[in-house]
């Protein structure tokens, strides 16, 4: 299984390179307006990743949503191997680059406990099961969050699998939010 894993992350990281800026760019204008959609009448905390070359960038979503009197928190990698934190952002936060996979941070530490988690996917399955870069930071943050957030996972349509074949330690995702449009999990 772990082998799979590592090809369906392989080809589905290699299938995200060939996507155009054009067809990144529709992509995420696309899925920001799925997520207005899901989220209309939410105003509270609102997690969220610094995207990585392919990731749908949901930055403008979350500007947005901050001017419409919500707030937002960047998911942090604080420590390896541990739980994420969530950091307070807004779009004048002070940011430091060189984290964990040079994935830029607020220069300050304000941990904030989310309302919604935004999740970056490679690969996805009905049941809401995720597959990202294999690091386990997501799993570890969902199993530790109580009560848990609502979760949704942020990706391309093309990261469709017919399963993940999920383990013990994976966490389900509530939705899952693509180009193409918004599915809840069927358990």
């Amino acid at each position: 299984m772990r082998q799979w894993r590592k090809e369906q992350r392989q080809r589905l990281l290699a299938q995200r390179r060939e996507l155009t800026e054009q067809q990144l760019a529709t992509h995420g204008e696309k899925v920001r307006r799925h997520l207005a959609d899901e989220l209309q009448n939410e105003r509270g905390r609102l997690a969220f990743y610094w995207p990585l070359p392919g990731e749908v960038d949901l930055r403008p979503f979350i500007i947005e949503h901050i001017a419409k009197g919500g707030s937002a928190a960047l998911a942090v990698i604080a420590r390896r191997e541990q739980p994420l934190e969530f950091w307070h952002w807004d779009a004048t936060t002070p940011m430091e680059a060189g984290g964990v996979w040079d994935i830029p941070t607020p220069a300050e530490r304000r941990v904030v406990i989310p309302d919604v988690v935004m999740v970056p996917l490679l690969g996805f399955d009905r049941c809401g099961h995720r597959l990202g870069h294999g690091g386990g930071y997501y799993d570890r943050t969902l199993a530790a969050l109580c009560p848990g957030p609502l979760v949704i996972g942020v990706g391309h349509e093309a990261g469709r699998l017919e399963t993940i074949h999920p383990q013990q330690h994976d966490v389900p995702m509530d939705l899952v939010v693509t180009e193409a449009g918004r599915e809840r999990r069927t358990s």
